[in-house]
């Protein structure tokens, strides 16, 4: 059995011809008042509510035969030979113009994770110039922090116990410092603004 996912493609666009289609082909059916009919709303030029019919859900049709076609087992082997063969050949490269440069470390789970840290350790101003304001990007700490939430969650019970140390400590080092960095956002929110340049 293949771990393949399995989905299907829907265009919505054909659905929506077919109903139109289908409603023109009905005759409407005839209607018998049971109230006399109101008169019409004089019209007015204010808002106006509008009222959106709930439509059944559309059947599912088969998948198009214009759909992506997932890889086989081959083509992934291939493709991941001639990638590794064009990374080695870069790396060659490089270290042929810098001969002081080691090799590059491999790219493990601890690799991963640490990349996440440096990512929301900039984001939250570490490692600005001396003398430079810092660029704080407080949304997108939060946003890589998340992430590093989910990796803890979706990889609970399959890490070694050096893989979990290093993310549970990574996880711990980055929410302490945006805690301390959003409770400086907040105090210098309420504080009043200084006054203006010659206004004493």
């Amino acid at each position: 059995m293949s771990d393949t996912p399995k989905f299907t493609v829907i265009d919505r666009r054909k659905i929506k011809a077919e109903e139109e289609q289908e409603n023109r082909s009905q005759p409407a059916e005839p209607t018998t008042p049971t109230e006399p009919a109101a008169e019409p709303p004089a019209p007015s030029s204010g808002p106006r509510l509008v009222v959106n019919e709930h439509k059944p859900a559309a059947p599912e049709l088969p998948v198009e035969d214009d759909a992506p076609q997932l890889p086989t087992a081959k083509e992934s082997r291939e493709q991941k030979a001639a990638y590794d063969a064009s990374a080695q050949r870069i790396e060659d490269m490089v270290r042929a113009q810098n001969p002081a440069m080691g090799a590059q470390p491999p790219v493990n789970f601890e690799y991963l994770v640490q990349q996440f840290y440096v990512s929301a350790m900039i984001q939250m101003g570490a490692g600005t110039q001396e003398g430079q304001r810092p660029r704080v990007d407080i949304l997108g700490a939060r946003t890589t922090i998340d992430l590093l939430g989910v990796l803890a969650e979706k990889t609970k019970g399959n890490l070694s116990e050096s893989e979990k140390n290093t993310l549970d400590t990574v996880l711990f080092d980055v929410r302490m410092a945006f805690l301390e960095l959003t409770s400086m956002i907040s105090l210098q929110a309420m504080q009043p603004p200084p006054p203006p340049p010659g206004k004493r």
